[in-house]
């Protein structure tokens, strides 16, 4: 019988360590760095281009320049476990059906590196099959990719956000993968459209700093 499993791990630097790196930057006369990527619209090529956005330092710094600047996160934390959602299952089963009359939808909305996203809510409400979205009436926030993400080693598929000084500083509840995402809010956005899981724990408050979250799957 298939099988899957999930490991998330939440990764912690604090504003402490964020500021140690920015001024670390801020000497070597650094403002920028370059974070997520973004579409360009409307690209002469056709379709859109996806470049790393330029973000300012004094908003965040990414986790990539943390671990070579400060090192490991402060904290660590390891849960295990998610639900897949019925709209996750089913985009699944499309995509293995690339010549059907799904195809054209499913070839513009994949979990790739410029179409995914990791979900944080303040919901506790217990997860369900059938739901849609993160659960959180206001306090929920979707993150794209950190460069690399999503990849696969071997049956493990990973996703990996990160949450930088000013982004999604509430409770962190509840959790998600979403292909793409609408509702744009800041740099990230505040609704997913096609949600593979999600997942119910307690992960702590966030207040600043930068918390990277990310998902490991493994199926068998």
């Amino acid at each position: 019988m298939p099988m899957y499993e999930t490991t998330w791990l939440c990764e912690k630097w604090s504003e402490d360590a964020v500021d140690f790196a920015r001024r670390k930057l801020q000497h070597a006369d650094i403002s920028v760095m370059p974070a997520e990527l973004i579409p360009v619209r409307g690209f002469s090529g056709g379709g859109d281009l996806h470049v790393p956005r330029l973000m300012p330092i004094k908003h965040g710094i990414s986790s990539m320049v943390l671990r070579e600047l400060v090192g490991p996160p402060e904290v660590c934390t390891e849960i295990q476990g998610n639900l897949l959602l019925n709209e996750g299952i089913q985009r699944l089963q499309d995509m293995t059906m690339i010549a059907t009359v799904v195809s054209n939808q499913v070839a513009t909305n994949p979990w790739s590196n410029a179409n995914a996203y990791t979900g944080v809510g303040d919901s506790n409400t217990a997860e369900a099959a059938t739901q849609v979205e993160l659960q959180a009436a206001t306090n929920r926030f979707y993150k794209a990719m950190n460069a690399t993400y999503p990849s696969r080693s071997n049956q493990t598929v990973s996703f990996q956000s990160d949450f930088t000084t000013t982004e999604a500083n509430y409770v962190w509840a509840e959790w998600t993968i979403a292909a793409s995402a609408t509702t744009a809010s800041g740099a990230g956005f505040t609704n997913g459209t096609t949600n593979l899981n999600r997942k119910v724990a307690a992960l702590g408050t966030k207040a600043s700093g930068t918390w990277t979250l990310t998902a490991q799957i493994t199926f068998s």
